[in-house]
């Protein structure tokens, strides 16, 4: 018996490579609801044809501390009922923390899928969720050799370690087959597209007016229309910073709802350029051959920047302006380095030849 905990959109899509890949394995889904919203949430079950979660938790929003307390207190009860083998949790999430802390106090094996990430910023939460989680790990599913090093430097026996590729890549390709057969009315050409929801960017005032700032004066300098599919947060923020109609009123930037996975990949596949603070949208903008732009100071994906595929910028203008520049210019040759789209597969073998 295995246990998937998961609680976002990322987990979700990053998971589902997994999930399909388990066949007679016996397993359950449980969902946090971290971040629930119908259409950032359920619809990517439907869509990519997933089993229905067997516990939902509704735990929402909130502080970290009262999110992750709630997560602890409800996962633990599911698995004290259920007694599974081992829990796999994914990334870097509170939901990841919660399930991977909740299990190693029964004495439950954990796998933790996409390990050794570093950012090397703990004043991001998803630093600290990533580095705990890997240290009370049993199998760490690292998606190159670079998260590998990083583990082995902190001290984590390399027999725990095993480098599978990033499910990224499987998820990503296996679903663009499904989205480009669902969705026939795609007509848009000729844009960017931008996401943006990451707390050290939106829940700073001064530093989202920098980033704010900066996108207008893309859709002055480049005459691009810019996709922006707003996540609820973000726009929150915007509004609470009086940010929101500098944005609205600008002809060239379309805000649009959350829209589902499929349709997603297929902005994601056809913009000319990608600006995001995700880093699952990094891996997706590389994967999928689209110049990117990250609105970070840093990154735990370095692979992107390597190949030539990514270009950080933070909330600088100048930098912005610039990058945008050198990846029109770049041909979209670069290597990807996250792996052949087989690693759920691979993670599944070795569970099971571990269990």
């Amino acid at each position: 018996m295995i246990s998937i905990v998961l609680g976002t959109r990322p987990e979700i899509i990053k998971l589902s490579p997994i999930v399909r890949a388990l066949d007679e394995i016996e397993y359950f889904i449980v969902h946090t609801n971290q971040h629930y919203s119908e259409n950032m949430d359920r619809v990517f079950f439907e869509e990519l044809n997933l089993p229905e979660p067997k516990y939902n938790l509704n735990v929402g929003s909130g502080n970290h501390g009262e999110q992750t307390g709630k997560m602890l207190i409800n996962i633990e009860k599911v698995l004290l009922k259920e007694k599974p083998k081992v829990v796999i949790v994914q990334g870097d999430t509170n939901s990841t923390l919660s399930g991977a802390l909740a299990a190693s106090k029964l004495h439950i094996r954990v796998a933790h899928v996409e390990a050794g990430l570093r950012s090397y910023d703990k004043r991001m939460p998803e630093e600290i969720n990533r580095i705990l989680t890997d240290h009370i790990s049993d199998y760490l599913f690292a998606p190159t050799e670079i998260a590998k090093e990083n583990l082995i430097k902190e001290g984590i026996e390399e027999n725990k370690i095993f480098v599978v590729g990033n499910t990224i890549v499987d998820a990503t390709l296996q679903n663009l087959k499904i989205a480009e057969k669902v969705i026939k009315d795609f007509d848009l050409e000729d844009y960017f597209l931008l996401t943006l929801h990451r707390a050290e960017n939106v829940d700073n005032r001064e530093r989202l007016k920098k980033i704010v700032e900066g996108i207008l004066e893309v859709s002055e300098v480049y005459e691009k229309d810019i996709i922006f599919p707003i996540h609820p947060r973000t726009k929150k923020k915007l509004k609470e910073f009086n940010l929101f109609d500098k944005l609205k009123d600008n002809e060239r930037i379309k805000i649009i709802n959350p829209v589902g996975y499929l349709k997603f990949l297929m902005l994601e596949k056809n913009a000319e350029l990608i600006l995001t603070d995700s880093g699952g949208v990094q891996e997706e903008a590389c994967i999928l051959k689209v110049p990117c732009i990250t609105l970070r100071d840093n990154t735990e994906r370095p692979e992107t920047i390597k190949v030539g595929a990514n270009i950080l910028v933070g909330a600088n203008k100048e930098k912005l302006i610039k990058a945008i520049s050198v990846m029109l210019n770049k041909k979209r040759d670069w290597e990807n380095p996250f792996g052949d789209g087989k690693s759920g597969e691979r993670i599944v073998k070795i569970l099971r030849e571990e269990l």
